[in-house]
């Protein structure tokens, strides 16, 4: 398909209707946290906005970000989404191997220079570069050369954006983030291990739209999927403020829908929109499914450690400062339901005197 052709032409050509077009960029605006009002800019900007070349680039991964992606439901955002980019490389999904294949990479590369979008997967091994190998080229050689034409890169998943499990203690290949080594092009760093289809997809709907990348935090993600943390649109959370917890996954509490924490929830400190975009269609995310979530969003979660342990007993040298403090909120949670019980135990207790006393009146 050719690049020339705008988003629009190729929605067109596919089938999708002005009305569909409206409804997927009211989509896009949800998606993106923008207001309604939004939506005519962004179908007048998809409308003209030019298919643009994607070089992925998969290095030290489990091929689960990818299978993450492609398990979207359609139609759909993600389906329009990709079915309007020119995916131009990618190990697992290109029908090209070999010499054809790094000869695809290369065409890309040089006829879109300074407009491509780099996608990245799996952290780049620096302490030998035989750990990893591409057409005999090491990641970080193929990463270096291919960044540099991009006008942005995207860093899917936890090991491209943070190094991930590949560089957890005792690291042995030197595992490191693309942010470790390319310091000089926008970086839109998509955690999750691996990260939510919609979340990858809406980032490539801003680039689109706006020509630029979204609004990051301090960690280089978009503020409008790691902007809050789990634990604040958990549907668990009244327990948590009740100081209702599962002591064990199959517990009267477990049952019940308590809060997971005592288990190791990591909810109180991982960012990301599992509780609200949540997985397969919108079914559920790991908590809901009973079991507590791993972090897997934040920097060092492997080594963090204690799955099934509170975060309020540290296990390494991961956010200590924030574990002392979501214990001390755990702490307060507890002597708030401890409180809420007690004065609604006073009630029954005042209830059924009330009770006893109008009978003996009655006698």
């Amino acid at each position: 398909m050719s690049n020339d052709k705008t988003l629009g032409e190729i929605l067109r050509k596919q089938g999708i209707s002005r009305r569909g077009f409206l409804k997927f960029c009211a989509a896009t605006a949800s998606m993106m946290a923008l207001p309604p009002s939004m939506v005519p800019a962004i179908a007048a900007a998809l409308e003209k906005a030019r298919r643009p070349s994607v070089i992925w680039l998969s290095f030290q991964e489990c091929t689960g970000c990818t299978e993450s992606l492609t398990r979207s439901h359609s139609p759909t955002v993600e389906g329009l989404i990709f079915d309007a980019i020119s995916l131009d490389y990618h190990h697992t999904l290109q029908a090209a191997s070999g010499t054809a294949a790094e000869a695809a990479r290369e065409a890309a590369m040089e006829e879109n220079y300074g407009k491509y979008i780099l996608v990245v997967d799996g952290s780049i091994p620096t302490a030998n570069p035989g750990y990893s190998t591409i057409a005999g080229i090491s990641n970080k050689d193929m990463l270096m050369d291919t960044a540099m034409g991009a006008a942005a890169i995207i860093s899917v998943g936890t090991c491209a954006a943070f190094g991930g499990i590949p560089h957890a203690k005792p690291n042995p290949t030197g595992a490191v983030a693309v942010s470790d080594l390319i310091k000089d092009k926008p970086i839109i760093n998509v955690p999750g291990c691996p990260p939510i289809p919609v979340v990858i997809t809406g980032v490539l709907a801003h680039f689109l739209t706006f020509g630029a990348i979204p609004e990051l935090d301090a960690l280089g993600r978009p503020v409008a999927f790691y902007g809050k943390s789990i634990h604040d649109r958990c549907y668990r959370r009244p327990f948590y403020d009740k100081g209702l917890f599962a002591e064990t996954f199959d517990d009267e509490g477990a049952k019940k829908g308590w809060c997971l924490y005592k288990l190791g929830c990591k909810g109180p400190t991982t960012y990301n929109a599992c509780a609200t975009t949540k997985w397969n269609e919108g079914t559920s995310f790991p908590i809901e499914s009973g079991h507590p979530c791993l972090g897997c969003s934040e920097p060092d979660f492997w080594d963090g450690g204690g799955f099934y342990k509170a975060i309020s007993t540290p296990t390494g040298d991961i956010g200590r400062t924030a574990t002392y403090a979501i214990g001390a909120g755990a702490a307060a949670g507890i002597a708030l339901g401890a409180m809420n019980r007690a004065k609604h135990s006073r009630a029954e207790k005042a209830h059924e005197k009330v009770t006893i006393d109008d009978l003996d009146k009655e006698k």
